[in-house]
């Protein structure tokens, strides 16, 4: 949802931003409405929704990485209370995402290869949002699961949690962002309770003219009314994954007991070093697992 015209100041009305915002989110819209017309690729759509229906479901969109997409899957089956984890494959290459679906198969966790994603060359924030979008409108509200729960691909739980638990005092939580007098939940750690939104017009979409990254455009329908600080929060904490290293640099989060390897942020070059001190740091909890099938 745009921000209200009489938030403009009369320097952005004079470079005449109101239209040219209002002209930019329409041509958007249009691109992500036809974005959630196109099926699935080759998976069992109905399947799906199915084993989803009355469940407390986890869902993850994938993109390439088919070593990150194992961490977590591995992590979530041994650690996290959950009945039924869907991975969402955003890659843009087919041997990517053949490569999730071995790993996803390995594990017996559910699949879906979404289809050619129109923002993912050009905006990664957009591609990650409509592979949301796509989701909630073609899976998780046909399949009226009884909570679900959406997770970024490179945050790995490192201790037992239950991430459906505080769903029994509030309708939805996660890890808080904010954006002025605006706030919402980031899109990688966020649970909401089906019955309380299923009737709303859900938009896991983004409003940048408004400082809204992906999930934020549920402002107007979910979060303007309810207090912040009601919701449960958990610690963050930024450090830098490499010793000597500056944080910006090799950027990593404890989000809580939960490790956010936040792999597009900080030195490219260092993306091989830094997964290796994130496999270091889960050495203790991957120990405590079962054998993986992939081993």
């Amino acid at each position: 949802m745009p921000k209200a015209l009489r938030e403009y100041n009369w320097r952005q009305w004079l470079r005449v931003q109101p239209l040219t915002h209002a002209i930019k989110t329409a041509r958007y819209r249009k691109i992500d409405r036809r974005f959630l017309s196109l099926p699935a690729e080759a998976c069992d759509i109905q399947g799906t929704r199915d084993a989803a229906r009355g469940r407390d479901v986890l869902l993850t969109i994938a993109f390439g990485d088919a070593q990150c997409l194992d961490l977590q899957v591995r992590l979530i089956r041994g650690l996290v209370r959950h009945d039924l984890h869907i991975v969402a494959d955003n890659s843009i290459s087919e041997a990517a995402a053949d490569e999730n679906r071995q790993v996803c198969a390995a594990y017996g966790t559910s699949y879906v290869r979404l289809p050619a994603n129109p923002w993912t060359v050009k905006n990664p924030s957009r591609s990650h949002a409509a592979a949301l979008n796509w989701m909630w409108h073609n899976v998780l509200k046909p399949a009226a699961p009884a909570a679900f729960g959406f997770l970024d691909q490179d945050l790995f739980p490192a201790q037992p949690c239950d991430p459906f638990a505080p769903l029994q005092d509030v309708a939805f939580y996660g890890d808080l962002r904010r954006a002025g007098a605006r706030w919402y939940l980031w899109a990688g750690y966020c649970f909401f309770c089906f019955d309380a939104v299923a009737r709303k017009p859900l938009d896991f979409g983004l409003d940048w003219f408004a400082g809204l990254d992906t999930g934020g455009a549920n402002w107007e329908v979910l979060y303007r009314d309810v207090d912040p600080n009601a919701l449960p929060q958990r610690p963050i904490t930024a450090f830098a994954a490499l010793p000597g290293v500056e944080l910006r640099q090799a950027y990593c989060e404890w989000r809580g007991s939960w490790l956010h390897e936040v792999g597009l942020d900080g030195d490219l070059s260092l993306k091989a070093k830094k997964r290796e001190a994130v496999l270091r740091l889960l050495e203790p909890a991957l120990q405590a697992l079962p054998r993986s099938p992939r081993q």
